[in-house]
Formats: structure tokens, sequence, C-alpha cells
């Protein structure tokens, strides 16, 4: 019986993707026979109690710290067996790597991962390997960003080194002037992840140039160290914001330029030197060719994991993580065979007074996940972050089209009233899924 360590591994109900990440991790790896171990902060296992039942073992141990996490895990492996370490948040990947290091176990190597997770690193590092990139600097005032857009003209995108779901992602134009990259630069150092270790005092924030372009990302799996795509998936944007309102997998485009799309993300993967786990590298699609934008060595966000097994029947996506791991031979599929989409509910800001057309929504057969974080009398927040997204609707079909469609007569039936709230009203965001580990730019 193999033992798999999940750093980061407890989600509550409510917890959106991230739960069902996490459940389909447990019965995955489970089914294979496989002993799991569950460790989260004691607030995240104190709010998933089911976690000790479904787990072999459940303990307190925040993710966010790979050093903690590594003492934690020397500790617990000198009277435990550990095969596999693993975890799928964003703010896991970097202990699971330093675990996995430190206990001779597979995995990416920490200087990796530290580089993908650090976007001004990671774009560094993409642009010395070859690939085109925006130019980019950090910035530690606001006079750093005013000077950028001098130098490069704008639009501009601000937002933190390390953070996900777009938090603190602001952009910039040249006639905003030094007001407005002021208001840019505090909303990123705000927004900032915690990836700076406990204590750390304010950094500096990320200036780049704006790509415009639209935008894909490659879903996929390593497998004996090569990475395979698994789906092309268009992105859908929130009208003048960073925030995600949709995505359909798999896109193949008139041109053939979703292959290409593909390409480049396994080549970047390739070039950086990363061999395990499940991927979600995002770029845009400029007239010169894909322009790599963020990469992620965990699934992406916002059910991707479950479009994508959708969309392969029969594939198990992290059981597949689970054998490639332990070194078994995995067979992966050779294209989809069915589509998805997901679109979430952003209603206007303010009071919401009435909800219309929810209960005949959810009815939907076709549904793979919905869900509506607000009732009346909440208030809705203007959509800034991935956590400002008041529901989810994510459909499967026979085709990616179908799935657009199908998601797009669903959202058309839904009406979330809301009223103005007076100007002087506290600013209250709706629950939303903060487990969400994305980031759009």
């Amino acid at each position: 019986m193999s033992s798999v360590l999940i750093l980061g591994g407890a989600a509550p109900a409510g917890a959106g993707h991230g739960r069902d990440l996490s459940l389909r991790a447990l019965t995955q790896f489970k089914a294979r026979g496989s002993r799991v171990v569950v460790t989260d902060t004691a607030a995240a296992l104190a709010a998933s109690p089911e976690y000790a039942t479904l787990a072999d073992e459940t303990h307190a141990l925040d993710h966010t710290d790979p050093a903690a996490c590594v003492r934690w895990a020397l500790a617990y492996r000198a009277h435990h067996p550990v095969d596999v370490v693993t975890g799928f948040r964003e703010y896991s990947v970097l202990a699971v790597a330093e675990v996995a290091a430190a206990l001779g176990l597979p995995g990416n190597r920490p200087e990796l991962v530290r580089t993908v997770r650090t976007k001004d690193l990671c774009r560094r590092a993409l642009a010395d390997l070859g690939f085109r990139q925006p130019a980019t600097a950090l910035c530690t005032t606001p006079q750093d960003v005013v000077d950028f857009l001098a130098r490069h003209g704008g639009p501009v995108v601000v937002k933190p080194r390390d953070a996900a779901g777009s938090e603190g992602v602001v952009r910039v134009d040249a006639r905003d002037g030094a007001d407005g990259a002021a208001r840019a630069f505090a909303r990123a150092r705000a927004g900032a992840g915690p990836g700076a270790g406990p204590g750390a005092g304010p950094g500096p924030v990320l200036v780049e140039e704006f790509v415009t372009g639209p935008e894909y990302s490659v879903e996929g799996l390593f497998t004996e160290g090569i990475p395979h795509a698994l789906a092309v998936t268009r992105k859908i944007l929130a009208p003048g914001t960073f925030v995600e309102a949709g995505h359909v997998t798999p896109v193949e485009l008139p041109d053939g330029r979703h292959r290409d799309i593909a390409r480049e993300a396994i080549r970047a993967l390739e070039a950086l030197g990363l061999r395990y786990g499940i991927f979600h590298v995002e770029c845009w699609l400029t007239p010169e060719g894909p322009v790599l934008g963020e990469v992620h060595v965990r699934p992406g966000g916002d059910w991707l994991h479950a479009m994508v097994e959708w969309s392969h029947p029969g594939l198990e996506l992290l059981g597949c993580l689970h054998d490639d791991l332990l070194g078994l031979p995995v067979a992966l599929p050779s294209r989809p065979a069915r589509g998805a989409a997901v679109r979430f509910v952003l209603p206007e800001a303010g009071l919401v007074t009435a909800v219309d057309g929810w209960d005949a929504l959810a009815a939907d057969d076709r549904l793979i996940h919905a869900e509506l974080s607000v009732t009346p009398g909440d208030v809705v927040a203007p959509a800034r972050s991935s956590g400002d997204r008041a529901g989810t609707v994510c459909l499967g079909a026979d085709s990616a089209r179908a799935a657009a469609d199908g998601v797009e007569a669903l959202l058309a039936g839904l009406k979330v009233h809301t009223a103005p709230q007076p100007a002087d009203a506290d600013e209250a965001a709706p629950a939303g899924d903060d487990t969400n580990d994305k980031d759009t730019r």
C-alpha cells in the first residue's frame, strides 16, 4: 500500500471547485489502494471535519509555510512511510516541491517552482529562453509605475508578484496619470499573496506591458517527465476587468492555431525544466503568435479539472497524477471527445433584492456543477477578483460549442436583481470560492 501526503488538501462545503478537486483526489487515490494523509491549516480542518473520515489521517499544517512543512514531513516520515507528496492549490505548490526534495521523492525542483510562482521571475526566465514576453519591471513606489509608462507607453498592468484569483490586478493608461498609478500600486500591494512568508513587510509590485489578444490556457499532465496537453481552453473576461467570467474547453480554432498554443506551452514547460504534476499554462494569441502568461504547476481553477475529465470520458486526472508520481504507467487519451463550459454569475453591484430562475437552471441534467452564493439581502461588490463572483454554472455537452451555447442559455434565464447602495454604505463581498488559485494576468 502506497502512502500519499497531500499538502493543503482540505476544503469545506461551499468551497466550490477546490472541494470538488480535493474529493476527486481522495476518491481516485483511495481507489488505487493508497493510504491518504491530508494536511491543512487548523481552521480549514475544523471547517471540514468530514476529512477525518474520508482520509486515513489528517494533520494541522500550514501549506503556505514551506519550511514548516519540511520540518513536519521529516518528523512524520521518521515513523511513517511517505511515497508521494502532492497538492493542488497555488499557495501549496512550493511546499510540495520543498517537501518532495527533502524526502527524496519525485517532484519539481523547488527553485523552478519558486520561479514560476513569482510572476516577474517567470517572465524573465521565459524571455531568457527565447519566448516572447511583455516588458516588465518591479516597482517599489508609484513613481516607478509612472516611469515605466513614460518608457513603454500604455496601457500597462500593475499586479502583485505572487497573488491569485486576479487579486490586485489593475490596468493603468497614460491618461490616468500619477493618481491612477498610485491607486493601482496600492491595490496591487494590498493584493499580495502569502508567498513572501510570515511577517514579511510590503514588497514590490509588478508592472508589465498590456498584451492585446484573446486569452487561452492549456491544461495537461506530465508523465515520465514529458508534458502532454489535454485541452486548450478559451477564457472569457468580464467586460472592463481582469476577472474571468467563464471558460470553454476544448477549443479548436478554424485556422488550427490552437495547436500553436499547445505547442508553445509544451515548449515552455520543457525549456523551464519542469517534469511533474498537472499543469495550467495561460497565454494570449496575438497576430505574431502566442505570448505566454502565467505558468502553473497545479490544475487550473474554476472547475477546469472537472471540465477536462468530462471532455475525456473515463479520464481520472488526479489518478493519473498519482500513478505517474509512483512511477506507474499512465495511458492518456489521444484527444477530447466532448466539451464543457463554465460561466460565472456577475450581477450588478448593490443590494440583492430578488433572484429569479435559479431553480429551473439548477434542475438541468447537463450540469456538471451549479451554485449560487447570494440571496436577497446580500450585498454584491464590484467584480475586482474571482472572489467577487456570485455563482457558477458549469455544463457538459457533446461538443464545446454545444456546451458554450447551453451554458449561455441557462445564464440568460437567471436574473439576480440588485439595487444601488447608499454612497456611504460599507462595501461587502459575497461569499465566494476562497480556494480559487487562478490568475488571469
